[in-house]
């Protein structure tokens, strides 16, 4: 996770959501329809506050949707916490191909497609956040 590195733009989003939730920011990614913060572990309760106040508060102050990840040392958790409650991931294993760190995540029948979400969308984050966090090189799903 050291190798992690934060552009301005991204301090300055961390920043605003630290002091309206008082939620640690591990990490923070900004795309152009939505922002995409890593949360402390056991802190996610705090990040969406009472009732989804908090989360609304900041959603409302930057006027972009925001996706809260809870971080996990462990990769299979942080795995599982990138895909949500929604997805029901049934089981999470890691293996080398051809030098690579990849994690071949099996996933629900009823859930594949939103997993993937539109236009990849939703892998494209999983994949881009074990990347950043655990060095896993790639996601795929079974």
């Amino acid at each position: 996770m050291s190798g992690i590195k934060i552009t301005f733009e991204e301090m300055q989003y961390i920043a605003r959501f630290e002091d309206i939730t008082n939620a640690k920011v591990l990490d923070c990614i900004v795309e152009s329809d939505r922002v995409i913060n890593v949360i402390q572990q056991g802190e996610m309760g705090l990040a969406i506050g009472k009732g989804g106040e908090n989360i609304a508060r900041a959603k409302k102050a930057i006027d972009k949707p925001i996706e809260l990840v809870e971080y996990s040392d462990d990769p299979a958790v942080f795995i599982k916490n990138i895909f949500g409650s929604v997805i029901t991931v049934k089981n999470v294993v890691f293996k080398e191909i051809n030098d690579k760190k990849v994690a071949e995540v099996e996933v629900a029948a009823k859930d594949k497609g939103l997993a993937i979400g539109k236009n990849g969308k939703n892998i494209a984050k999983v994949k881009l956040l074990a990347q950043r966090h655990h060095n896993i090189d790639d996601v795929i799903l079974k």
